[in-house]
């Protein structure tokens, strides 16, 4: 099991905001401004960092983490999977060329 600490959830700039916000369901105008709403309310955040680096460790597929959406959160994960994958092959090569 996986264990998180979560106390940084207590500084969140988000406390005490709707957290349907952080989840819209509407598509088009109406989710856009409220995701609008939500990043904003992130960007001024202390524990940012920390909220994003909880939903990258979860997995969080859904939701507004962190000052980011999901969508760029599967970006950040491909991404990172990349990186890994690169750093893999060079090291093989390397222990192979030894």
């Amino acid at each position: 099991m996986i264990e998180y600490r979560t106390n940084w959830r207590a500084a969140s700039a988000c406390l005490n905001a709707d957290p349907d916000m952080f989840f819209p369901v509407a598509a088009g105008t109406a989710a856009s401004k409220q995701i609008s709403l939500a990043l904003r309310i992130c960007a001024g955040c202390a524990v940012r960092q920390h909220c994003l680096d909880f939903a990258m460790r979860s997995g969080e597929k859904d939701g507004i983490w962190g000052g980011t959406t999901p969508e760029e959160r599967i970006r950040a994960r491909r991404a990172s999977h990349r990186r890994l994958s690169v750093r893999a092959r060079r090291a093989a090569a390397e222990s192979r060329a030894s």
